[in-house]
């Protein structure tokens, strides 16, 4: 049995990878700022409580979960992200900063509150996107986005770098076309040929065993564009 924090958990493929992981007999914290499509579910061995990653208190509660019911974090899925569909010229510093508060330092600071938990042996696995990948198709629209998504991926690097003597794996998987309503914010009508439950899946197994073959790597987990 794993003890396993996700963000994110509210829909799309975090509310996929709760169940997964519930169903096997993993002990889970779902994270997300609407904590009722999980607490409806019922799940065995799943807790959840209201999250978000740009509230410092909300770091001291999950913080505080773990001391007192845990003591060792095996996987942690950074799974939430925000997205803001707009042109360039109309993007202002508090959009990106917005973007960035989720996807890049609410993804910082609660590894940073998560890491004195983690042992040889636990994996961190950031969900990042295509639009992250240098030499990828880039979009329109989706500068503040794309551009944060790079971010982390470069971010997991450096932490495999300095981490690297305690055993603890940093991955990156940078997603490609999924169906989820995030999908639809950014390309709104576009049908993916993948689902968000077949992603979680492919998520779930990798966090439990990809950190037997890898460390500070990404993987391009995309079978389209976009």
């Amino acid at each position: 049995m794993k003890n396993v924090i996700i963000t994110g958990t509210s829909r799309g493929i975090g509310l996929e990878l709760v169940k997964y992981f519930s169903e096997a007999g993993h002990q889970v914290l779902a994270l997300s700022r609407n904590d009722k499509p999980v607490s409806k579910l019922n799940l065995k061995n799943v807790t959840t409580f209201c999250f978000n990653l740009k509230e410092a208190s909300d770091f001291e509660k999950v913080n505080a979960y773990v001391a007192t019911n845990w003591k060792q974090v095996d996987v942690l899925i950074h799974n939430a992200g925000a997205l803001i569909n707009k042109p360039f010229s109309e993007l202002t510093t508090s959009d990106f900063q917005q973007v960035y508060a989720t996807n890049v330092f609410g993804v910082a600071e609660l590894t940073r509150t998560l890491l004195p938990y983690m042992v040889k042996g636990s994996h961190m696995v950031t969900v990042s996107s295509m639009g992250g990948i240098q030499g990828s198709m880039k979009f329109p629209g989706l500068a503040a986005y794309s551009s944060s998504k790079g971010a982390v991926i470069t971010l997991s690097e450096l932490l495999a770098e300095e981490y690297k003597e305690s055993g603890i794996a940093f991955n990156v998987l940078a997603l490609g076309a999924v169906q989820t309503e995030m999908l639809e914010e950014a390309f709104p009508g576009y049908i993916a040929p993948i689902s968000a439950t077949s992603m979680a899946q492919y998520i779930f197994n990798f966090s439990l065993t990809g950190n037997t073959f890898y460390n500070g790597k990404v993987l391009e987990v995309s079978s389209t564009t976009p």
